[in-house]
């Protein structure tokens, strides 16, 4: 039976056509073509090599920007695309939002118009890949403390430092990698982003291997020993930490997108174990235990498409604030970690295989 998504306060009432028939869409590509793989790739460690172009082809990378091959969709036609990849598995919705609001966002918005035309238009086609480099082994929440530094040599900068974390970092064409640098306004360091290309001396990439999560993305360290970049391989547009910053505000929108498609698959895939699963002469649904947790599971996630909905037309009119995505993402990844959790227990010992949705 096709998946046909949870809505119990009638949400495609609040979209328009356009969105609708986005969503649509791309429900459709991640029924045909990505549900039947996911499993193998789970299972092996591996990520889907010919999805970028996959995704390029339909206009899901860069979607919100304009210009440059992009499709300069409204906010929340692109969240409906994270909601319906992260209904597949939230691995492929974290190489989505990487290669659209951590790498091309930040070209767009700081980078000069010869590095836009460069990779932007390739990007936007999946023919490059790109990655962010802002985590490090010692600071993830707090990337004010970062360590990686850049120094001015000549008409070069050398970098030297380690990003970890890092999503596609093992696949890309390209890192967006942030550094401190000695040219700041006297107060403090600048903070600024670099492109550097794989294959520049001096820059390395390993994969995280033995993950328990996220196994269908490929997770990497960036290592950079000396590693010597041309004067315009920075973005000129930013110097502070509002450039990454601003990145992550595009990349937790559509998170707080993207887990309420984790939710739905959660939900579709015990309420119809539920009804099929017959214990004491009648479907484990039909105890008011089970109920208990299937409702709620509906009750959370219709708040959580409400509060993204409107957080949407916040983006769409300009008015959102950092705060509000913050805890739209907060409360929506706590809703779909629970449903997860939930969903697991009801599926019993079925729950622990990778033939289900809800342990991966």
């Amino acid at each position: 039976m096709p998946f046909s998504g949870l809505d119990y306060f009638a949400l495609d009432d609040l979209l328009t056509s356009d969105e609708r028939l986005v969503r649509d869409t791309f429900r459709r590509f991640v029924d045909d073509e990505l549900m039947p793989i996911v499993g193998k790739h789970f299972r092996a460690g591996t990520f889907p090599k010919e999805l970028p172009k996959k995704l390029g082809a339909l206009g899901a990378l860069g979607a919100s920007l304009e210009g440059y091959g992009c499709a300069g969709m409204g906010p929340i036609a692109y969240g409906l695309i994270n909601q319906e990849l992260e209904r597949c598995d939230s691995g492929f919705r974290s190489f989505g939002s990487v290669q659209s609001s951590l790498v091309m966002y930040p070209i767009h918005a700081f980078g000069s118009d010869a590095q836009k035309e460069r990779w932007l238009p390739r990007m936007a086609k999946g023919e490059a890949i790109g990655c962010f480099g802002l985590t490090e082994p010692d600071f993830g929440s707090n990337p004010s403390g970062m360590r990686t530094s850049a120094v001015k040599k000549g008409d070069r900068y050398v970098l030297n430092g380690e990003k970890r974390w890092i999503t596609s970092g093992g696949l890309a064409d390209v890192a967006v990698v942030w550094a401190r640098t000695d040219d700041g306004d006297g107060s403090a360091p600048a903070i600024r982003g670099f492109l550097v290309e794989r294959g520049t001396p001096g820059f390395s990439t390993r994969d995280i291997e033995g993950k328990f999560s996220l196994r269908a993305s490929v997770t990497s360290e960036l290592i950079f020993e000396d590693c010597a970049v041309p004067a315009d391989a920075i973005l000129p547009g930013v110097k502070s930490m509002r450039g990454p910053l601003s990145c992550l505000n595009q990349a937790r929108y559509g998170i707080s997108w993207g887990v309420i498609g984790a939710a739905m698959a959660c939900y579709d895939e015990a309420l119809r174990y539920t009804q099929s699963r017959v214990q004491f002469k009648k479907p484990i649904a039909g105890y008011q235990l089970v109920q208990e947790k299937l409702v709620n599971m509906v009750e959370e996630i219709t708040k959580a498409q409400l509060v993204a909905w409107r957080l949407g037309k916040l983006k769409e009119s300009g008015k959102v604030r950092p705060q509000q995505i913050s805890l739209a993402k907060r409360n929506n990844v706590r809703m779909a970690r629970n449903i997860a959790r939930d969903a697991r227990d009801l599926l019993g010992a079925n729950g622990v295989t990778d033939e289900y949705q809800s342990g991966r």
